[in-house]
């Protein structure tokens, strides 16, 4: 079996872009990958685009490691979020298209489960009025869905500092959500990399009643000293890893042991087996694997995979049930919560199918997504249309 194209189908929303690529073979069998770009989409078509012609066509796609290891030490450069981000979409494509050529789920290729559900935590929930009362009655919401986790940054556009107001008012969000919830749900704390150690510290601390599940990149992620000076001094596990791009990378990050859950993202990362790499590496330092994940199915499909997998992998995120839910409708056998819970699939491949007609409904836009911008909570930037 030969690789003979790819084509490429970008999903938009006025936030987020999801780039769906299809990998054509000449057998007739043809796997689909998923990755979301921050304002780099152009850029990774381009990239595939290249790549394509200097390393995908004609490529067995069962050889998975050859490719992968062409694509990014091939074009000599040192590959970032865009590179990684291609190898991924065509990586986790070629396993889908490797699991329907034998007959079985990407996941029994991996080694085989070790459980039979993966639990889910809730994200994109909190697109409202940034109100103790708005999030309580959309926290309760989340578990009225079966939800037993969800994640909220409460901080709204604070960087490095946040004053006594601010800090105070970022406390009467996570009370109340943590009242809607109730004491047994956990309650993921984010941070987004906003603020200086001293401050993710003191914030840590004003939050610890609530009982954190966990405090996720509490400081931008170039300084491995400061995460470290955050991790010795809070009493609550510290998650880390979304914007790390290469699995080498996280090897200072192990010595460290500054971090007690990490959380690639398999879209950026170079996809499903650089991801079940990393876990077996963590897996040897007493670590979690919580993956970052911010796509649509396929990307929670190919999440999932090494989910099943990986005995310590902790919990998935989700956002397709909240922030732009219609966008399931592009693709058929869409990973669901059920009780809190994604649970495994026997389908072959990824177990999902990309329907391009339906992808038609949503063209790409002009995406756009500030951190730093009030009211980026309620993920509704406007954008016009390409």
């Amino acid at each position: 079996m030969r690789i003979t194209g790819i084509s490429t189908h970008v999903v938009g929303t006025p936030w987020r872009n999801l780039t769906y690529v299809l990998v054509h073979t000449d057998e007739g069998i043809t796997g689909v990958g998923e990755t979301r770009m921050l304002g780099h989409t152009d850029a990774l078509i381009g990239y595939l685009r290249e790549a394509e012609a200097n390393h995908i066509l004609g490529s067995d796609p069962f050889a998975l490691e050859d490719l992968v290891r062409r694509m990014k030490y091939g074009d000599y450069g040192r590959a970032g979020e865009i590179v990684m981000s291609g190898i991924a979409v065509v990586e986790m494509a070629c396993w889908d298209i490797k699991g329907k050529a034998l007959g079985v789920p990407v996941w029994q290729l991996l080694g085989g489960k070790v459980t039979d559900k993966v639990k889910a935590y809730a994200n994109g929930w909190y697109t409202t009025e940034r109100t103790p009362e708005a999030y309580h009655k959309a926290a309760q919401a989340v578990m009225e869905r079966g939800y037993k986790a969800l994640k909220i940054d409460p901080f709204g556009t604070g960087h490095f500092e946040l004053d006594h107001e601010q800090s105070l008012y970022a406390v009467s969000l996570i009370e109340a959500v943590r009242d809607a919830i109730g004491p047994d749900a956990e309650l993921m704390l984010e941070m987004h990399g906003r603020f200086s150690p001293a401050t993710a510290v003191r914030l840590a601390r004003e939050l610890a009643p609530f009982k954190p599940a966990w405090l996720e990149e509490p400081v931008p992620p170039e300084n491995l000293k400061a995460l470290e000076k955050v991790a010795a001094k809070v009493d609550m596990p510290v998650a880390t890893g979304e914007r790390i791009h290469d699995r080498i990378e996280f090897r200072e990050l192990f010595e460290s042991q500054a971090v007690d859950i990490i959380q690639p993202d398999v879209g950026h990362i170079g996809g499903i087996w650089e991801t079940r790499k990393l876990a077996a590496t963590a897996e040897t330092h007493y670590m979690l694997v919580a993956p970052h994940n911010v796509g649509g199915p396929v990307l929670t499909a190919a999440s999932l995979q090494v989910g099943f997998t990986a005995p310590n992998f902790k919990i998935l995120e989700h956002f397709n049930d909240f922030a732009d839910a219609d966008i399931k409708k592009v693709v058929k056998g869409a990973p669901e919560v059920i009780d809190g819970y994604f649970h495994l699939s026997d389908k072959p491949g990824l177990g999902v199918e990309l329907d391009v007609e339906a992808a038609a409904e949503f063209p790409q836009q002009q995406a756009r997504f500030d951190l730093w911008a009030e009211g980026w909570e309620q993920r509704k930037p406007k954008g016009a249309q390409k």
